[in-house]
């Protein structure tokens, strides 16, 4: 797979309603995760989206979720750039370079869905998510 960019947006709870709205205008295919599922379910947060993303036959990708619990919904900061993929070294690359001089939300690390994610805030106040796939283990 090549490296990929594309936008991820953050909502207040309707991610799922927001994100199906958009397969029903784009077309494509929609995957949805929740945090129940991933074992993160605090009251009321089991059905929420933790990670959502639209494919359409345009090779459109979008991407959402639900803000995570504990993070603030900023209306006005609800989007993201994605870098994706599985070229270790060059989406490493990108993150050094996107986090100097900026800000380290979430460091670049294992995650429990099995890849490398990382969140973080370049030096012109732009966010940025970075997730480097790693294979499945067989």
């Amino acid at each position: 797979m090549a490296s990929r960019l594309n936008p991820y947006i953050s909502f207040d709870g309707n991610a799922r309603e927001a994100m199906e709205f958009y397969r029903d205008v784009f077309g494509g295919t929609l995957t949805a995760s929740t945090f129940g599922e991933f074992g993160m379910a605090e009251p009321g947060q089991a059905e929420k989206i933790m990670h959502a993303m639209l494919e359409t036959d345009s090779d459109f990708i979008l991407m959402g979720a639900d803000t995570p619990p504990g993070m603030p919904y900023q209306p006005g900061n609800t989007m993201a750039i994605s870098l994706s993929g599985d070229d270790a070294e060059k989406l490493r690359g990108y993150w050094n370079a996107l986090t100097d001089a900026g800000s380290i939300a979430v460091a670049l690390a294992p995650q429990m869905w099995g890849d490398e994610f990382g969140m973080c805030t370049d030096r012109y106040g732009i966010g940025w998510m970075v997730n480097i796939a790693h294979p499945a283990a067989t």
